[in-house]
């Protein structure tokens, strides 16, 4: 098996784990490169070898995993998600185990899911046009001022730079949006309009129900407040019921739709997959990449039932008896 290993050590606080994973992941026979990007790593310079490996492993937070995945996207090479980064939520709504063993046993196995990628794009305020892939939840506003504040600490303060910054916007900006979801259009007011391929934050809490990264589809959430302290009632419900099937989330609105187009009335930030953008915003437009990546899973994934059996074409590849069983 060749394996490629990309890993952004700017990620997070740095952890050496993704090498107690090199070594169990290699056997005899097998090559791994390990491949450390510059803090202003361009994905086609880190990839542009991709096809020749049978296996790719991202090493590093949400940010890397959105640009990364988006330069595979419907490349239909096995790749691995190995969290690195500060939050890793992306690796958290996958639910596979958390350590290195566990991770490359699964890299071994070689059970796949495809999975959606969101894509987003925006015209900024001196008229250049931009387009991004997310994995995760991206979105105008109150999300996005939270973000900006919360990268200016995460380097020292890990997770808890995102509560610090949670203090520092109780009174976000609010707006009107105007929301086409497939050609359906709504008018709402509100702090925030996200667009989420995957809804489970910290704690296992689902922003909203029945949100999946494989049904094709995107979930806008509309956070109707006026001031953070009325999303309270929310939170309550989200640890009180965490899938959000069985308490509403208040004054939290959402719409699922393949395209969607937001105004907002006045310029807001923006933020990509918890990286915030240079500049505000008045409008972007988003759609469902389906089937865009195919990522490694284990037995307790989420997503377990919907894997695939291994590729027998894939070097290295093996059935491993199920310890579960």
């Amino acid at each position: 098996m060749r394996a490629l290993i990309i890993h952004n050590q700017m990620s997070g606080f740095g952890s050496d784990a993704i090498y107690e994973f090199e070594r169990a992941l290699v056997e005899q026979g097998d090559e791994a490169v390990l491949r450390i990007p510059t803090s202003d790593f361009i994905p086609e310079n880190v990839l542009s070898d991709a096809n020749d490996f049978d296996l790719i492993v991202l090493s590093g937070g949400d940010g890397t995993m959105a640009s990364l995945l988006y330069y595979l996207r419907n490349s239909k090479i096995p790749t691995c998600v190995f969290p690195s980064g500060t939050s890793n939520l992306l690796f958290l709504n996958l639910g596979n185990a958390p350590d290195p063993a566990s991770i490359a046993r699964a890299c071994r196995i070689g059970r796949t899911i495809t999975t959606d990628l969101g894509e987003m794009s925006w015209t900024d305020e001196e008229g250049h046009k931009h387009t991004k892939g997310f994995c995760l939840m991206s979105g105008l506003g109150y999300d996005g001022e939270f973000m900006s504040m919360a990268a200016e600490n995460k380097s020292t303060l890990g997770e808890a730079a995102y509560f610090a910054a949670a203090v520092q916007t109780l009174n976000p900006q609010v707006s009107h949006f105007i929301i086409t979801v497939d050609d359906k259009t709504f008018e709402r007011d509100g702090i925030s309009c996200i667009v989420a391929n995957n809804a489970m934050i910290q704690g296992d809490i689902n922003i909203v129900p029945e949100n999946t990264m494989t049904d094709g589809l995107l979930d806008l959430i509309v956070l109707e407040v006026n001031q953070t302290v009325e999303l309270l009632p929310s939170v309550v419900a989200s640890i009180l019921d965490k899938t959000g099937k069985v308490l509403e989330r208040p004054m939290i609105e959402s719409f699922k739709g393949k395209c969607i187009q937001v105004q907002a009335s006045n310029p807001m930030a923006l933020q990509i997959d918890g990286d915030p953008m240079a500049h505000n915003i008045t409008s972007y437009s988003v759609r469902v990449l389906e089937k865009a990546n195919r990522l490694i899973v284990d037995e307790v994934s989420f997503y377990a039932d919907q894997a695939a059996q291994p590729d027998k074409n894939l070097p290295g590849s093996r059935i491993v008896p199920n310890p579960f069983i």
